[in-house]
This record gives C-alpha cells, structure tokens and sequence, in this order.
C-alpha cells in the first residue's frame, strides 16, 4: 500500500484511508459477503465494533478472502456499556478469530473520557491491540485523556464530512498529533445530492460518493464508508486515481454547517 493510501498514526504505525465499516450490516453473510467483496477488491481496512454485533462475520470474510491477516488493518471498538475493556477486547479477538487488533477505539465516552482509559492502555501494553484511540471525543474530552493517560489517543473518530467540517475539533486533535477518522462521510446517503457536490461530479466525471470521499482524504481524514453492495463497495474504492481542485475543495470546505465546532457531535445520543 503506497503513502497516499496511509496515514501515519503518532504511535509510529500507520492507517489506511480507505476502509470497510460495518455498523448496521447483520451478522453473517451479509457481513461476510462485504469484508470479503471489499477485500479482494483492494481494501486493507475493516472497522468495526462490540455494539455491532458483526466481529464473527467481519473474521470469517477476512479468512475468506484470502488476504493474509499481516496486510489487513482491523479497528474494533469497546462497547463502553461493559466496565473492562481487556476483557471485551479478548472476547472480540476470539470472534475475530485474530491475536491482536490493529486499533480499539472507546466507541464513546460514557461515564466520562476517562472512565475506559485506564483499560485501553492496558490492553496496548498486553499486546491485544496495535494503538488504541477514541471515537465521540470533542476537543475538551482530547484534553482529559491527554492529561491524565500514559498513552495518547492515535485515532478520534467522529462524524465528518463537508457538511459537517468540524474544524475546530480536526486542529485541536492535530495539534495533539491525533488523527481524526470519518464515519458518516456521505451523511448517510444525504450528502449525495448537494447541488455543489453533484456539480463537481458531473466536472470532475466521478460520482457524489467518490467526491465526498475524496474531499476527507484530501485533508488526510480516513474514511469508512458502508456497504453491502458489491457495486458501491468498489465505487467508494475509486477515490485514489483523481485529485479534487483547490477552487473544488474550497467549494466543499463551504458546505459546512456546524460553525466549525469543536464538538464531536451536536446531540449526545448515548
């Protein structure tokens, strides 16, 4: 996998921009069906979770497809529901069927920033994981974790798009050396039809979806668009062969409707 497909992560390992997520795909084949589609054609990252509910199809496609494990970059997440996340992630690695994971994310903060930390740590420093980050994290609750772990956070991974171009949280986790990581980069299907974003389309000759992509990999966001089609699987592959303009990404940049917040989210939903 070349450069422009990874993000270096400030642990020293790296992740790559394109990925497979998972939330909502039922367990079994539909989830085997996807990793597998997705790894044969060229995906290196799978993302998924606890809450999901889908770990033993995400391992049984990865087994399928014939894709050595070495290549393949696994992100789960604990399901802050339970109170240790060692043990979850050993549970996650048996359904897995895997040694080690390549991220685990706190899926959000409940009961706090910092009531899982302590447990993330411990799960890096037993070897079950590669590099441990946070998902649903604003910039205040960055802070907390940096201030009080022995481990940074590598990964904050939020909803973030063009629309919802969280500027404020995307500087302050830079500053931290922290890599922010899109889920919901097309706003669940709603972002498509923007009438700015269907017009580079049709200039640039890519689809809605391949564009909104590429505007979060033009800023060094990875991406994990979700899908069970095969078709739109490989589509959302499409984004590494076209660069959007500096007028385009502006253009984009200009979608943005939450002010540039600082917040992971505008309604806790936990």
């Amino acid at each position: 996998m070349t450069d422009e497909h990874v993000q270096a992560l400030s642990d020293g390992n790296s992740i790559p921009l394109l990925g497979l997520g998972v939330w909502q795909v039922p367990d079994g084949a539909p989830t085997v069906n996807a990793v597998r589609w997705a790894l044969e054609l060229g995906y290196r990252h799978v993302d998924t979770a606890q809450a999901y509910g889908n770990e033993k199809g995400v391992g049984q496609g990865l087994r399928e497809s014939g894709v050595p494990r070495a290549e393949v970059f696994i992100t789960t997440k604990f399901f802050p529901n339970r109170s240790d996340p060692v043990r979850e992630l050993e549970g996650s690695l048996t359904r897995l069927g895997v040694d080690q994971v390549d991220l685990y994310l706190v899926h959000w903060p409940k009961g706090g920033a910092l009531r899982a930390w302590p447990g993330m740590e411990r799960a890096r420093q037993r070897g079950l994981t590669r590099s441990i980050g946070v998902s649903n994290y604003s910039s205040g609750q960055l802070d907390q974790v940096l201030g009080s772990g022995a481990i940074p956070p590598v990964v904050d991974q939020v909803q973030f798009s063009a629309v919802e171009h969280r500027r404020g949280l995307l500087e302050a986790a830079r500053k931290h050396g922290i890599v922010l990581e899109s889920y919901s980069s097309l706003g669940t299907g709603k972002h498509l039809s923007d009438p700015t974003v269907t017009a580079i389309a049709a200039r640039v000759g890519k689809t809605p979806a391949q564009v909104l992509l590429r505007w979060c990999v033009q800023h060094g966001i990875p991406v994990i668009p979700k899908s069970t089609h095969r078709e739109r699987i490989a589509e959302n592959a499409g984004i590494f062969g076209f660069t959007l303009s500096d007028e385009d990404m502006t253009a984009l940049n200009g979608l943005d409707k939450t002010d540039g917040t600082h917040e992971a989210n505008e309604r806790t939903w936990w």
